[in-house]
C-alpha cells in the first residue's frame, strides 16, 4: 500500500488534466492498476483519494457491516458509487471528471495533500484555509497520537 506525504500543488489544463506528483506515481508502480482513485469528500470542498488496495481494504471494512443497514448503504452510495478510477496517461496525468472540478472548486491549479494511506485534492486556496482550521483546533485541543507496538 502507498505512502502519500507532503502537499504540492500542480497546474491543471484546459482539459482538466493535472499531474499527479512523481514521488506518489512512484509509490503506486507496484499496483495492478495505473493511476488513483478518487471520490468526492462528503466532509470538506475536497476529493479523496487512494490506490486501489486502500479501496479494497474499505470494501472489506464495509463487508462488516449489516447488509443493507442504512449505515452500510450510506457508506456504499458516498464511496463506491461515486468512486472513479482515473488512469494515468503518458505524462503522469489524469483527467478530473466535470462534476469533480465542481465539487471540489478546482479551477487552475491542485493540492494534493498526502493523508498517510490516503490523499486529498483541494483548491489550493481551500485547501490553506482547511490546514488553517486544522491548526487552531490542534493549538487548542493539543491531541496526542499512540504509535504501534509502543514506539
Amino acid at each position: 500500500m502507498a505512502l502519500f506525504v507532503s502537499t504540492i500543488v500542480n497546474k491543471v489544463d484546459r482539459k482538466g488534466r493535472v499531474s499527479v506528483p512523481a514521488q506518489w506515481r512512484a509509490a503506486l508502480a507496484s499496483q495492478s492498476f495505473a493511476g488513483i482513485v478518487c471520490f468526492p469528500s462528503f466532509t470538506h470542498p475536497c476529493l479523496e483519494g487512494m490506490d486501489m488496495e486502500r479501496l479494497e481494504k474499505m470494501a472489506e471494512s464495509l463487508d462488516r457491516l449489516d447488509m443493507f443497514s442504512v449505515e452500510q448503504d450510506d457508506m456504499t452510495q458516498l464511496i463506491f458509487a461515486a468512486a472513479r478510477q482515473l488512469s494515468f496517461d503518458t505524462e503522469g496525468r489524469i483527467m478530473l471528471p466535470e462534476d469533480f472540478i465542481a465539487h471540489s472548486g478546482i479551477s487552475d491549479s491542485a493540492a494534493f495533500v498526502g493523508r498517510g494511506r490516503t490523499f486529498q485534492i483541494w483548491e489550493p486556496e481551500a485547501q490553506r484555509a482547511a490546514l488553517a482550521d486544522s491548526m487552531r483546533r490542534a493549538s487548542a485541543q493539543r491531541p496526542t497520537l499512540k504509535l504501534e507496538g509502543g514506539a
